[in-house]
C-alpha cells in the first residue's frame, strides 16, 4: 500500500503554492528549456522584423512585430509567474508544460508569415494551444490549493474565455491579418491584448497567488541574457555574411563596433539593477513584469537593427541614412528609458545618477541624424555605463 502511493506521488503532487520567502529558489532545468525554445519564436519574428525593415516596409514590420512579439511575450511571462507560485515539477506538469513548448514552436514557425503576409492563423494556433494548457495548469491548481481557488479558477475562465476570442478573431474577413494593420484586424487584437493583460488584475483582486522575488527576478534576466545573446548571433551572422561578400572590413568594423559596445552596454545595465528589492508588493512587481514587454521587445530588435545597418553600410539603399539610424537608436533607446524607469524608485539614486539614463537615452535619439549612428550609440551606452557606475558608487541615497 505504502509503496503504491509512494510510487503514485513520484509522478503526481498535490499543486499546492510554495511560500514567497523559500530559500535557495532557482531555475529549474525545465524552465531554462522552456526559454531556450522560446527564444527559436523571438528569432524568427526578429528574424522577419529585419526582412520587413530591409524590404522598405518599416511600418508594415514594426506593426506586425509589435503584435506578434506580444503573443510570444505575454505567452512566456504567464508561464513565468504561474511556475514560481505552482512549480510541482510532477509527470502531469511537465506534459503540460511540454504542450506549451509545442504551441511556442508553432508559434515561432508562423512568425515570418504573420509579419510578411499578415497571415497570424499559425501565430494563434500556437498561442491557443499554450493557453489551454495554462488553463489545465490554473484547474490543477484551483482542485488542491484552496486557500487561492478563487484566483485560480479566475485565471481559468479569463485565459479560457480570450482564447475563444482570439479563434473567433481568426475567422473574420480581417482578423488572421494585418490587412489593414491600421484597421480592424489591429483593433480587435488590441481589445484583446487589452483584456489579456486585465486577467491577472482580476484574478489577483481575489486571494492573490505567490511569487518567489528572486526567482522572478532570475527568471527574467535569463530571458534578457538569452535574448541579448540572440541579437550578438543575429549580428554576428550579418558581419560574417557582409565580409564574404564585400570584404569591405572599413565600412562593416564601425556598426560591428558599435554594436558590440551597446549590447554589453544594456547587459551591464540590466544586471546591475536590484531587481528583488524592486518586486516587494503585488503592483510594483506586476508594473515591472508588463514593463518587460518594452525590455524584450527592444533587445530583441537591436539585433535585427544591427543586421540592417551591416546591409546599409554594405550597398543596400532600401532604407534613406535617417531611417537606418533610426531602427537602430529607437531600440536601444526604450530599452535604457525603460529599464531606468521600472528601477528607479527603489535605486534611489541621486539627481546627477537618476537623470543620467535620460539624457543617454535622448542623446542616442540624436545620433540617428550623424553618419556614425550605431557606433556613437555604443559610445554614448558604455559612457553610461561608466557614468552610472561613478555615481552608484558615490551618489546614492540613504533610506
Amino acid at each position: 500500500m505504502s509503496q503504491s502511493t509512494n510510487a503514485f506521488s513520484a509522478w503526481y503532487r498535490p499543486m499546492r503554492a510554495r511560500h514567497a520567502g523559500e530559500e535557495h529558489r532557482a531555475a529549474s532545468a525545465l524552465e531554462l528549456f522552456f526559454d531556450l525554445c522560446f527564444v527559436a519564436a523571438v528569432a524568427q519574428a526578429s528574424s522577419a522584423f529585419e526582412h520587413e525593415i530591409a524590404s522598405g516596409r518599416a511600418g508594415h514590420g514594426l506593426v506586425g512585430y509589435a503584435l506578434v512579439f506580444f503573443a510570444i511575450w505575454w505567452a512566456w511571462m504567464n508561464f513565468t509567474w504561474f511556475a514560481s507560485a505552482y512549480d510541482t515539477d510532477d509527470v502531469p506538469y511537465r506534459l503540460l508544460t511540454l504542450i506549451q513548448i509545442i504551441g511556442a514552436l508553432v508559434m515561432a514557425s508562423g512568425a515570418a508569415e504573420a509579419l510578411e503576409h499578415g497571415d497570424f492563423t499559425f501565430i494563434t494556433w500556437g498561442y491557443v494551444v499554450m493557453r489551454l494548457a495554462m488553463v489545465s495548469q490554473w484547474l490543477r491548481a484551483a482542485c488542491t490549493d484552496r486557500e487561492r481557488r478563487r484566483s485560480a479558477l479566475r485565471y481559468a475562465v479569463g485565459i479560457l474565455v480570450l482564447q475563444v476570442g482570439w479563434l473567433v478573431r481568426l475567422a473574420l474577413p480581417v482578423g488572421g491579418s494585418v490587412a489593414g494593420s491600421v484597421g480592424g484586424g489591429t483593433v480587435t487584437f488590441a481589445v484583446l491584448a487589452v483584456l489579456e493583460l486585465a486577467v491577472p488584475v482580476w484574478a489577483e483582486r481575489a486571494e492573490g497567488t505567490t511569487w518567489h522575488p528572486q526567482h522572478i527576478a532570475e527568471r527574467y534576466g535569463l530571458f534578457t541574457l538569452i535574448v541579448l545573446g540572440e541579437s550578438v548571433m543575429a549580428a554576428g551572422l550579418a558581419v560574417g555574411s557582409a565580409l564574404d561578400t564585400h570584404k569591405d572590413l572599413g565600412s562593416v568594423l564601425p556598426v560591428a563596433l558599435g554594436g558590440l559596445l551597446t549590447v554589453f552596454a544594456l547587459w551591464w545595465m540590466y544586471f546591475a539593477q536590484d531587481a528583488p528589492r524592486r518586486l516587494r508588493t503585488q503592483r510594483t512587481a506586476m508594473l515591472w513584469g508588463y514593463g518587460h514587454y518594452v525590455v524584450f521587445a527592444a533587445a530583441a530588435a537591436v539585433g535585427a537593427a544591427l543586421a540592417v545597418n551591416v546591409a546599409h553600410v554594405t550597398g543596400s539603399r532600401a532604407l534613406t541614412d535617417v531611417r537606418a539610424a533610426a531602427v537602430y537608436t529607437v531600440p536601444v533607446a526604450l530599452f535604457v528609458t525603460c529599464v531606468w524607469l521600472l528601477h528607479r524608485r527603489a535605486a534611489r539614486l541621486s539627481t546627477a545618477a537618476d537623470v543620467l539614463p535620460p539624457a543617454a537615452a535622448l542623446a542616442v535619439l540624436c545620433l540617428t541624424f550623424t553618419p556614425f549612428a550605431v557606433l556613437g550609440t555604443g559610445v554614448v551606452a558604455s559612457l553610461l555605463v561608466a557614468g552610472s557606475v561613478v555615481l552608484g558608487r558615490h551618489g546614492r541615497v540613504d533610506e
